[in-house]
């Protein structure tokens, strides 16, 4: 009994109201499910313990894609108020169990309606395979279902996946056609399926744009690996054989859409050349910055010391959501154009401690 009441009594830091908060008039809410990618890097307390500070270096002026829209689009996109907000991963677990609310896990500072936490997998969306501790969906429902109204006209961003496939890059090099890797592309539909399914039956207008993966060897880190032809076409067909999965399960419901990920990184960077051989371009920045597809905490990297995105990757990555959801859902939203994401990143660049 000692035990059901320490668990009733746990607090998640959340004060009263705060999930019920008006947001700008006029905005939208909007929701992210996720992992590291989508995690904010101004989180002092909730990576996992030993890790250093994400965002590097320069981390009060190097801001992830959420932290980018908050400040480019807060009028128009609401994240929610950042919060310090969340209980361990066992506690949300438990009073689930117990049938209690479970609010969100792990406990982090970041924007109330970011779910995304360092580490996510595919697993963590509904709390499949042992990844009940740290599931997403059901959690971020459970908050949506306490302002109902508002999520009629809101987004929930699904970016996950990337730790899941990732993880076999060697045999998507070798064998596009093996097994596991057809394995990793059911499972990791079939959890983002029953993700969307469970929020549009609490919440049927809500729109969901679900974000493809990368290819991992365009990261700096894998450059002396994946040196031929044949290498290199196999990387191809994998990456695409996901992708296309995720794309046909969004295309079979208006409310759902794709963004191409991938895609995005080519037309920004480009890609290796035919035999695996490094053959990135720059990208211009205005007259502030030539961004290179290198990895260094300085902001003319397109990836970060730890290689997770960089201040620029970011920003031209917010960018291109909010044309996406502009162009997807037919959102009432304002383009960032080039000169303001250039006059953002140089302002950024140049505060006090940079």
């Amino acid at each position: 009994m000692a035990m059901l009441g320490t668990l009733a009594l746990w607090d998640d830091g959340l004060p009263d109201g705060t999930a019920t908060r008006a947001g700008p008039p006029g905005s939208m809410p909007i929701a992210v499910l996720g992992d590291s990618i989508s995690h904010s890097y101004q989180d002092g307390i909730g990576f996992p313990p030993g890790s250093p500070d994400r965002g590097g270096a320069r981390r009060a002026q190097t801001f992830q894609w959420t932290e980018v829209l908050a400040r480019l689009r807060d009028t128009e996109l609401d994240l929610g108020p950042w919060v310090t907000w969340g209980r361990p991963g066992n506690v949300a677990w438990a009073r689930e169990l117990i049938g209690l609310p479970a609010g969100r896990a792990p406990k982090k500072q970041d924007y109330l309606y970011n779910f995304a936490n360092s580490g996510g997998a595919c697993k963590n969306l509904m709390g499949d395979r042992m990844g009940q501790r740290f599931r997403q969906a059901p959690r971020l429902v459970e908050l949506m279902d306490k302002d109902p109204a508002r999520w009629r006209n809101g987004v929930v961003v699904l970016r996950m996946g990337h730790n899941d496939w990732a993880a076999l890059l060697d045999l998507q090099a070798a064998n596009p056609a093996a097994p596991e890797l057809a394995a990793v592309t059911a499972y990791c539909v079939s959890q983002i399926e029953a993700t969307i399914r469970l929020i549009h039956s609490h919440h049927p207008k809500t729109r969901v744009l679900v974000v493809g993966v990368v290819n991992e060897a365009d990261d700096p880190a894998q450059f002396g690996l994946y040196r031929s032809a044949r290498e290199t076409a196999n990387l191809r067909m994998s990456l695409a054989s996901f992708n296309d999965a995720l794309r046909r399960l969004a295309a079979t419901d208006p409310r759902r859409a794709f963004f191409d990920d991938a895609a995005w990184f080519e037309r920004h960077w480009g890609a290796r050349g035919a035999n695996g051989e490094p053959d990135y371009k720059s990208v211009a920045i205005g007259t502030v910055l030539q961004v290179t597809n290198t990895a260094g905490d300085a902001p003319d990297n397109a990836l970060l010391e730890d290689h997770h995105a960089g201040l620029v990757w970011n920003a031209l990555w917010a960018q291109a959501l909010v044309a996406r959801l502009k162009e997807a859902f037919q959102l009432p939203l304002t383009p960032i154009g080039d000169d303001e994401l250039a006059r953002f990143v140089a302002r950024t660049i140049k505060a006090p401690g940079s």
